[in-house]
């Protein structure tokens, strides 16, 4: 909740809060149990570029999986079920 800004928002229902807080409260909710792995589709949907840029420093710390080449460091194009590109971006 304390990396996520959420902390003096924990006691509030969801009608209470910004969509954007709703989001990174979605996003503690996924983190809190360490799982081994998340799906987490537009993880940064509602934030603001400030907060979008700290999500994504957390998901950072783990594998993931992105539609979005900016973020990526390495990007596999599937085409039909099969790999058909594999390249590095850093």
């Amino acid at each position: 909740m304390e990396t996520l800004g959420l902390t003096d928002r924990k006691r509030h229902l969801a009608g209470e809060v910004s969509g954007g807080q709703q989001q990174r409260a979605s996003i503690a909710r996924a983190l809190i149990t360490k799982p081994s792995i998340i799906f987490a589709y537009e993880p940064t949907e509602n934030l603001d570029s400030k907060n979008s840029k700290e999500v994504m420093d957390l998901l950072a710390m783990s594998i993931m999986i992105t539609h979005n080449p900016k973020i990526a460091d390495r990007i596999i194009t599937i085409s039909d079920g099969e790999i058909s590109g594999d390249r590095r971006t850093r």
